[in-house]
């Protein structure tokens, strides 16, 4: 394996939903030497404490989960924000792992990185061969400086860095609020108050005619472990796609999609909401079709193992805990 049980790894963003999903795989994997730190104790966007950080617990290991992340709503209110907040943290930490050495480093992008008409499924050199989905453009801008600065220092320097690009994903730990979230998350939660509500209607935005694939967070968590242990990217002679050129960046998904009309009836079923759903096409849908072709991590031995189904009503069950907890606490 290119990583070890005894490794220090420090998962950054370990109270997001990728963050949570990753502490939890790799304690069932044994690793036995996790790190993780509240804000308070370090700023992320502060590349002296974060070297400082990484060279006092002897960091081998780094995967960049932290970002600053949110639905098509909040990334059109806010782009100053989606931009400028992930660019400091990426060259930061990404900055101070090379630094310091740390002998193997893991940058989560987005399938947002992909121009917004790409040949379907998108495959990884898909990346700037057209323009991006405008209402998506600041963060994956973003994203995709991370992948470039990571396969620069690769390049330039031999730093062992790799990218790995998910597709939507859903979860324990999303974050389920209106204003910022992504539609899955969005939909559980309007269905549910809805529901709560006695309400008769409920209104999604766009069309619905778009379609979209769906990643459950611990599948995602899965990869990344697996590719850490697994994928060197230096080394193509065993793939089918060695004429193609080497990448240091692979997508992430299910391999399946769903138009996001099915999506709401799904969520709706799953909820126990019986009214009508409406669909407003003022509002912006988004990127047409986004389904990622994962033939390359197929290839290595990886796939995903949760269904949508199934991995919808794993969220909604955790999604009233959280709420029983926290009216717990009021």
């Amino acid at each position: 394996m290119l990583i070890n049980k005894s490794d220090n790894i420090f998962i950054a963003g370990h109270n997001g939903m990728l963050g949570k999903a990753l502490v939890k795989n790799f304690n069932m994997h044994d690793y036995i030497n996790l790190y993780t730190c509240e804000r308070e104790e370090l700023d992320l966007f502060n590349y002296d404490d974060t070297k400082e950080y990484f060279l006092r617990n002897k960091i081998d290991v780094v995967i960049l989960s932290a970002a600053k992340v949110g639905g098509i709503r909040a990334n059109l209110t806010y782009p100053v924000d989606y931009l400028l907040e992930n660019l400091k943290i990426q060259n930061s930490v990404i900055e101070a792992a090379w630094r310091v050495n740390v002998k193997r480093f893991l940058f989560i992008g987005s399938s947002c990185i992909y121009p917004k008409f790409s040949e379907q499924p998108i495959k990884e050199k898909e990346l700037l061969s057209g323009y991006l989905e405008p209402s998506l453009e600041p963060y994956a801008l973003a994203k995709i400086t991370g992948i470039k600065l990571c396969t620069a220092l690769r390049s330039q320097y031999g730093f062992d860095a790799i990218s790995l690009m998910p597709s939507n994903m859903y979860g324990s730990g999303d974050n389920f609020n209106d204003h910022n979230s992504h539609v899955l998350a969005s939909l559980i939660r309007r269905f549910h108050e809805a529901k709560i509500s006695g309400k008769n209607k409920v209104v999604c935005w766009g069309s619905g005619n778009v379609f979209r694939e769906f990643l459950f967070a611990e599948d995602c968590a899965d990869a990344c472990r697996f590719c850490l242990e697994n994928w060197n990217p230096d080394i193509d002679e065993n793939s089918s796609f060695s004429n193609e050129g080497k990448l240091t960046y692979l997508n992430v998904g299910s391999g399946n999609e769903i138009i996001i009309k099915d999506l709401a009836k799904l969520i709706a079923i799953t909820v126990g909401f019986k009214g009508d759903i409406e669909w407003d096409t003022s509002l912006p849908d988004g990127t047409p079709r986004k389904l990622l072709d994962i033939s390359r991590l197929k290839e290595l031995g990886w796939t995903s193992n949760t269904n949508l189904k199934d991995g919808i009503s794993y969220t909604y069950k955790e999604f009233i805990k959280d709420l029983n907890k926290n009216n717990a606490r009021l």
